[in-house]
Parts: C-alpha cells; structure tokens; sequence
C-alpha cells in the first residue's frame, strides 16, 4: 500500500486504544449503519445494494476469506498510520458511552498512542506503549482525578484497571491484528459450516465498503458472538469497521444484543512515525 492518506471510517477491537475521527468535529460521529440493504450514514451519500441473499452453504465463506487475505497483502506494506477510533463496549452489562480515541500506530517495535477526546471523564488521558521499552508496560496519564497531578505512570498491559475499561489489551490494538483475528474465526467458522452470510455494498463515512455480516445458525458455546459485521474499504481493502452482537434472547433484540463496536476514521498511512510519537 502507497504512503498517502486514505479517509476512514469504520471499525476495530483494541483495549484502552483507540482509531480514528480525523476530518469530524469531535461530537460530529456517524451513525451505526442500518441492517438494511439501503445504507444511509450521516455526511455520506446513501447507497442501495442488491437484498444480501444468504449464500450457499458450504461456500458462504469463501468471498469474505478472499478480501481478508486481500486485506493482510495490502496491510504488509503499512509502517505506521494516524487515526480516530470510535469504539464502544458493553462492560459490565452496559454499554459504554462512545469513546473518541485520537491514535497512532507503529508496526516496528509495535508501537501505539492514544489520547481520549471523549467521554468528558476520560477526556485528556493518555497512553503511550513501544514494545521492549520499559519492561513491556504501558505509560499513562490519567485524566482526572489526584492520579492526573502525579503525571505518567507505568501500568502493566494486564492491569485489572485496563480490564475494568475495555475487554481488550494493547496488544490487541490495531488494524492489523483485527484483520488476523477475522481470518482466524473465519476460518473457524467455515470449518463447523454452521454460518450464514450476507454481503451488501455500501458507503459508509464517505467511503464504498463491502459489508459483511455473518450470523450463526448454531449456538457455539466457546462463543458469546451470534453476529458480527464487517466493513472492508474498496479503494485500501482494509477493514474499517466491526460490530459484534450476542445470541437473542427472549424479550430482547431479534438481531442480538450489541457487545463492541469499533471504527475507525480519517486513516493516514506510512507517516513516518518515530520514536518521539510513542515514548513517554
């Protein structure tokens, strides 16, 4: 993938880390795309897509394996980018409000920032992570609170206090490791064959994605996850956005309730990072 500026807006998983928002006032999010083939999203024109049909069965997979290992190939060429991530997660049986996450990311050493812009509560704090630096921990400075006088601190990438925030650790973070993890469940999932798949066009942010959405026919009880959705930008084939739902239950949304939702916006790739943008 060229250096050069591509403008996103989708997706991710990560945890106290954050992707994109870019050319948005902060405040300025867009709308979770609707399940519909007719997506509208807000600042993006809205783009009508043939009804997603499932596929046949025993190669629902397939199309959506091929654009993730389109994915990896151009991933490989990434160094470095800056970002937003939108994400938000269900912590102890409710959602969060949507965390704003200005973000840059370094691919060697693995290398992350991230700055809160919102919720006001954790608007300001930061974290700062080069792997081999400072015995493999993180570095924060927290944004409120007698802990934001005391300036950065050193905190364990598996502190309880990261898990009491996000079901996810900074290792997890970025596009490429999500693009792993898809292919991985994919994988997965092809395999047991109890998977139905639908694929529409859309523009979401601005930009045309594929999405594809898969949806268990067979409740797996290694996995909490009954639905998950994914938008694969056409022009850089990267995912941009990914949402996670589990099983139905009774009384409660038909389509699952939501567990994460990442995104991530205004994507700039191969920036020349250096260690200057990640140490602390």
């Amino acid at each position: 993938m060229g250096c050069s500026r591509c403008r996103v807006t989708g997706l991710t998983l990560m945890a106290s880390l954050g992707l994109a928002l870019g050319g948005m006032a902060v405040g300025q999010v867009p709308s979770a795309p609707a399940t519909p083939a007719s997506a509208t999203v807000a600042g993006t024109t809205s783009v009508t897509a043939a009804p997603p049909a499932a596929r046949d069965a025993a190669n629902a997979l397939d199309q959506p394996l091929q654009w993730l290992q389109e994915a990896r190939k151009s991933y490989s060429g990434v160094r470095d980018y800056t970002c937003t991530l939108l994400k938000q997660e269900r912590m102890r049986g409710r959602m969060q409000d949507q965390n704003i996450i200005l973000m840059k990311f370094r691919a060697q050493p693995f290398s992350v920032y991230m700055r809160w812009l919102s919720p006001q509560p954790s608007a300001g704090q930061e974290v700062a992570f080069i792997y081999g630096r400072n015995n493999n921990q993180m570095r924060v400075h927290f944004a409120s609170g007698l802990k934001s006088t005391i300036g950065w601190k050193s905190v364990d990438p598996n502190d309880r206090r990261v898990f009491e925030q996000s079901r996810h650790n900074i290792y997890e973070a970025g596009i490429g490791n999500m693009i792993e993890q898809l292919i991985q469940s994919l994988e997965k999932e092809r395999q047991r064959n109890k998977t139905q798949v639908r694929i529409a066009e859309y523009t979401y942010n601005n930009r045309r994605c594929h999405r594809v959405e898969c949806i268990g026919t067979e409740r797996d009880p290694q996995s909490p996850v009954y639905r998950c959705v994914f938008y694969l930008d056409k022009e850089s084939k990267l995912p941009i956005r990914m949402e996670t739902y589990d099983w139905p239950v009774v009384g409660g949304a038909a389509t699952g309730e939501p567990i994460e939702t990442f995104s991530f916006v205004d994507l700039r790739f191969n920036v020349s990072l250096s260690d200057r943008d990640f140490a602390r």
